[in-house]
């Protein structure tokens, strides 16, 4: 059987580079993200995605920041809601929007969907739908780099709700024990799935906890994605040079349910309409036309021109052949008889 995914390394890998001396491509990568995930669930409710969906609506200050502040040799473990770093660490549109409709041409092929997507190529570890998982993977990576006196640096992105299970502590300890070079990134929404923090949280401020366990923590405005950059660049610098692991808490909202059958009718009046005054993408506009980099007309012909190259994306997505049952087997190595 052969592979119909695009061979596409190298233009993921460049898109990847672009963020990092170009801030109007960060402008416009978080627009790519939203874009997509308001595509995504369209799709959903044409019944065009099977289970289920978790998208980050507001959050892409984060994504992007993280992407533009670590090298494609770096590696990223975050939790099931990973679209939007996909799409930040240079997955093309087309690919993700693949993979959540279970095409062949999605990066696992369409055999992961919305919350398995990967690429080492831009060094993004497989998505994991267990809570936290990715803390302990980060730093058995970080672990990785540093035995082998490898300059990389692991990175893992979760939410506020993962910082109340075993594997968080576990995990920064370790990581601080052996002086690791791993970035703990908490994207503090607010909500653990429909949780209220306070509800679930008896120390709301998510970066003292670093406190426990010696370690350099930082808190930042995760709508900013000037502040989230120069954060993680900071952070990753530090672990780079052998000072440490770093916990950061970036302070975001996320304007949708936990999920997609999840209207967030648990909210109080008048929350989302304050966040939605805080958008990432409106502010991060507003700060480029204000330093005269782009103007008004400007930012409305660049929402225009990724929504097209969106339109494009999910053709391309859609006649890419479904995955199937042997596909699943294609890289599954048959036993040996001696």
């Amino acid at each position: 059987m052969t592979d119909s995914r695009p061979e596409r390394p190298n233009e993921h890998v460049r898109r990847r580079f672009e963020l990092r001396s170009n801030r109007l491509i960060r402008l416009e990568r978080m627009m790519e993200i939203r874009l997509v995930e308001d595509r995504i669930q369209d799709l959903f409710a044409q019944g065009l995605i099977s289970g289920t969906t978790h998208t980050s609506q507001g959050q892409e200050a984060v994504a992007v920041g993280v992407a533009s502040a670590t090298r494609p040799t770096d590696v990223v473990c975050c939790t099931y809601r990973g679209h939007g770093l996909a799409l930040a660490l240079g997955i093309r549109p087309e690919v993700v929007l693949g993979e959540v409709l279970g095409r062949q041409i999605g990066c696992m092929g369409g055999l992961g969907g919305s919350m398995h997507l990967s690429d080492p190529d831009v060094g993004l570890l497989p998505t994991f739908a267990i809570v936290g998982a990715g803390i302990p993977i980060a730093v058995g990576a970080a672990l990785s780099f540093a035995a082998t006196k490898n300059d990389g640096v692991a990175v893992s992105v979760f939410g506020d709700g993962t910082t109340n299970i075993g594997a968080f502590h576990e995990g920064l300890n370790l990581a601080k024990v052996w002086n690791l070079p791993v970035v703990f990134v908490c994207e503090n929404n607010l909500y653990g799935e429909y949780s209220p923090i306070a509800t679930t949280t008896a120390v709301t401020e998510i970066s003292t906890r670093a406190l426990a366990y010696d370690m350099a923590t930082e808190v930042v405005d995760g709508q900013d994605i000037d502040a989230v950059f120069e954060s993680v660049e900071r952070a990753v610098d530090r672990a780079r040079s052998k000072d440490g692991p770093t916990l950061i808490e970036a302070k975001t909202y996320r304007y949708v349910g936990h999920s997609r059958s999840d209207k967030a009718t648990y909210r109080p009046d008048g929350e989302l309409e304050e966040w939605l005054a805080r958008d990432p993408i409106e502010l991060f506009a507003a700060e480029l036309i204000r330093n005269g980099a782009i103007n008004s007309a400007n930012v409305e012909q660049m929402r225009h021109r990724q929504s097209e190259l969106i339109d494009v994306a999910q053709g391309l997505a859609l006649e890419s052949p479904p995955s199937s049952i042997p596909q699943m087997f294609a890289h599954v190595l048959a036993p040996t008889h001696h």
